[in-house]
This record gives C-alpha cells, sequence and structure tokens, in this order.
C-alpha cells in the first residue's frame, strides 16, 4: 500500500491571515461582503452536506448523474494517469472518476483543509491500495504549483464552485489552470446552467432554512475567530436572481440599526436597518458562454453533458 504523500504550499498561519484581510477589506467596502470560502468551517461543511440532500438543491445530484452515464466516457476521451481535484473535499463524487480511469497512477486533491485532505486520502488508499495518493494542502484561487506526476493529466473543478468567481476572476483562474497543464492535458469542468428563476431562488432559500443558517454561518466564524459580536437574530437570509448578469446573489439582510464591533482587527461596523451584505454570488452559465471563456484561457471544449433534465452540464476540453 502507497503511502499518503502531504504536501503544504500555504504558511501554518495563512488561513488566519486571510480571513483577517477578507473581513477587514470586506466590511469597509460599499456595499459589504464576505467571501464564501468563510462559510466551511466543520459546521459550514454539515450544513453544505445536508443542503445538497434538499428537495430544493438539485446541483449535486445532477452533477453525480452525468458522472455515473459518462465516467467511462471521459476516462476514454482523457486518457488520464494523474487526476487532480480542485476543492476536492471529501473526494465522494471523484470515486466514479477514479473507478472509471483504468489508467489511472496517482491521485491529486487539492484542498485549504488538512483535515478533510488526510481522511479522505486514507480512505481512498485504504480502498485502492494500488493508487498513489499525493495531497496538496493549497488554495487553488491563488498561485500554485502540482507535483511531479506521469501525464496525461486530468483537472478536475467538479460542483458548480466555478460559479462562484466573478467574470474576471473566473479569466485569472482559468488561465492559471492553464498554465499548471500541459498540451494534450484535459480540464473537466462543472457548471450550472441558466434555468427558470423560482428553481434557482429554491434552490438557495430552502424551505427548511438549511441555507439561511448556512449563510448566516459566516458571521459566526467571523465572532469565533476575530472576536466579533455579530447577532446572527439581527441579520436576515436574502437569496436573489440577478437577471442581468445571470447569477444568485446571496446576502445578509440588517434587520435593525446596529453596530458591530471586531476586537481582533480593532473595528467598528456600522450597519444600516436593512442594509445587505453580499456573502455570494454563485453564476449560472450557457454553453457558448462556458466555450468562449475556456477558449479564451487556452483550451478546446471538446465534450459537453448535462444531466437529463438539463440543468446542469459537465464539460471535458483540452490544453491547447
Amino acid at each position: 500500500m502507497s503511502p499518503l504523500r502531504v504536501t503544504r504550499t500555504l504558511p501554518e498561519d495563512a488561513t488566519d491571515a486571510a480571513l483577517r484581510a477578507d473581513v477587514l477589506n470586506g466590511l469597509t467596502a460599499t456595499p459589504k461582503t464576505l467571501p464564501p470560502k468563510w462559510f466551511y468551517d466543520a459546521r459550514g461543511s454539515e450544513l453544505f452536506e445536508e443542503i445538497t440532500e434538499l428537495p430544493e438543491y438539485y446541483p449535486t445530484r445532477a452533477e453525480r448523474e452525468i458522472l455515473l452515464a459518462r465516467s467511462g466516457e471521459i476516462a476514454v476521451a482523457s486518457g488520464a494517469r494523474t487526476l487532480v481535484e480542485l476543492g476536492s473535499g471529501s473526494s465522494e463524487k471523484t470515486r466514479l472518476l477514479i473507478d472509471a480511469l483504468t489508467s489511472l497512477q496517482v491521485y491529486v486533491p487539492v484542498d485549504v483543509s488538512e483535515s478533510a485532505l488526510t481522511q479522505a486520502g486514507q480512505a481512498l488508499i485504504e480502498e485502492r491500495p494500488a493508487l498513489s495518493v499525493h495531497a496538496l494542502i493549497a488554495d487553488f484561487t491563488g498561485r500554485m504549483s502540482l507535483p511531479e506526476t506521469p501525464g496525461p493529466r486530468l483537472l478536475a473543478f467538479l460542483g458548480g464552485t466555478i460559479g462562484n468567481l466573478l467574470p474576471a476572476e473566473r479569466a485569472r483562474f482559468l488561465a492559471s489552470v492553464r498554465s499548471l497543464l500541459a498540451p494534450g492535458d484535459a480540464l473537466l469542468l462543472g457548471t450550472d446552467l441558466v434555468k427558470d428563476e423560482d428553481v434557482l431562488v429554491r434552490a438557495y432559500d430552502d424551505a427548511a432554512g438549511v441555507t439561511a443558517e448556512f449563510n448566516k454561518n459566516v458571521l459566526a466564524v467571523v465572532d469565533r475567530e476575530l472576536g466579533a459580536d455579530f447577532d446572527l437574530d439581527a441579520f436576515a437570509h436574502v437569496a436573489l436572481w440577478d437577471d442581468e448578469h445571470e447569477w444568485i446573489e446571496m446576502r445578509l439582510r440588517s434587520l435593525t440599526d446596529q453596530t458591530v464591533k471586531i476586537p481582533a482587527l480593532d473595528l467598528a461596523v456600522e450597519f444600516a436597518d436593512g442594509e445587505e451584505l453580499c456573502t455570494e454570488i454563485s453564476a449560472k452559465f450557457r454553453e457558448e458562454g462556458v466555450r468562449g471563456e475556456l477558449a479564451e484561457a487556452g483550451f478546446e471544449l471538446t465534450q459537453w453533458w448535462t444531466d437529463e433534465a438539463g440543468r446542469f452540464a459537465l464539460s471535458l476540453s483540452t490544453a491547447g
């Protein structure tokens, strides 16, 4: 059995420094913002797993449907001997790809969470003793390098997470991904598709209130890590469809005039009654737009698959 290899490219204190910078910059901006990556502490990750099981939240089921149907085709088209997964988390869906990739020698999961990487990596090694797992503790939105592994490589970015990036951020991200790959390597990209507004809003504002709790969890993270005094009950969860930009916005609306103190930053933040703090955008896509953005970054989209209902897409592109 191959041992699990773990490489850290983030400094030990990188998470704390990044949180401080994001909170300071975001809460002193107009309008106020907080990045969605701060949802995902242990409680936030549990809540997101609950969200994926909700009847209103279709993306996880739709993507899994495509992977079940198309992993064999993805394996043949890519011929991958190395699979790299960005934001791998528990690597649960990835097992469908790993099982199909008959030439696979190395799996490289990339995540900021060392505990998630270690747990998932050990489980994979126990299940598949011949597979080499080289986990990478890294922030894939920043500068990153990959370990030396056999090609061709297949880099997977699943779950529609690319929709959390603004257009300029997506362009930089896709260009950085292309720089990691050699000609003939491939990118497997998950994208949520434009659809009926009611379906989209319900996916981000479920009847059980799980997404509302998930959204407010970002305030709990700031309270715990930076000693802030956010009162979660003083904010309401809001999910809106922006038709012009074709994205969902998640916000937290202040229910009163209030001042929030953040001692670790020596900061006091004023919220007006009704003022909204943006916590996430989730862009939705059309095939021609995805094809164009990939081409700009140096990829050629060669395969486009959707679930039966046409809600979600996986695309396979080759690095030119």
